[in-house]
């Protein structure tokens, strides 16, 4: 695969589009890391906890629909190249998330949430429009949606079915993925953002999940 630096960030959009429209096929589009649930051999679920598993990773790949769409928003008006680039290359790590989870759903016998364009343009959107308060609220935005996430897979591997450990495995490298980029994001001058709007991107958050938990 080229290096994801070589495309425009309108190419960026519309591959990333493509890949969540046709994600229940699998084609156009590959991860970069090995799935860590691959190197893991045991995989003895009954059928409910089949069930269980498959609506948490459903969820998560929701959740990566959206991360993913967020990064692309923010790069497109992030004004500092650098800012721009760590953008990038964060929301490629997103795609590898979204192809694991896509990968986990389907051998657990479920699906993806069927909301996913709606996902990708709600989230891009709002990428679009924190990426135009400027860099340090940008930057802001990145880091506690982050540590948002990484509670949201914290609990998830809690939830998860004692037996089930290629997912823990997916969640466990997504939730060092995701602490990454919030450390980055503060590294970078992200400033705080006020408790109103921490509020809402929760309620947001809650309102996704919930809903890609039953669609």
């Amino acid at each position: 695969m080229s290096n994801f630096r070589t495309y425009s960030p309108l190419d960026h959009i519309i591959m990333g589009f493509q890949a969540i429209i046709s994600a229940d096929r699998a084609v156009d589009i590959s991860p970069e890391r090995a799935n860590p649930g691959s190197f893991v051999d045991s995989d003895h679920l009954g059928e409910s906890e089949r069930k269980e598993s498959a609506t948490l990773m459903r969820v998560n790949h929701a959740g990566e629909v959206s991360a993913q769409a967020l990064y692309q928003g923010q790069a497109v008006t992030a004004r500092s190249p650098m800012v721009k680039e760590t953008l990038l290359r964060s929301a490629r790590e997103e795609i590898d998330h979204l192809k694991w989870c896509q990968q986990r759903v389907s051998e657990l016998g479920g699906h993806t949430s069927y909301l996913g364009p709606v996902w990708y343009g709600g989230s891009y959107t709002i990428g679009i429009v924190a990426g135009m308060m400027g860099d340090d609220w940008n930057l802001g935005f990145v880091a506690e949606t982050e540590r948002q996430v990484v509670r949201h897979l914290e609990s998830h591997l809690s939830r998860l079915p004692k037996n089930d450990d290629k997912s823990r495995a997916i969640l466990e490298q997504m939730r060092q993925d995701e602490g990454k980029h919030a450390s980055v994001a503060m590294e970078q001058g992200a400033k705080e953002l006020p408790e109103p709007v921490k509020g809402l991107m929760k309620l947001l958050s809650k309102v996704m999940t919930e809903t890609a938990s039953r669609i």
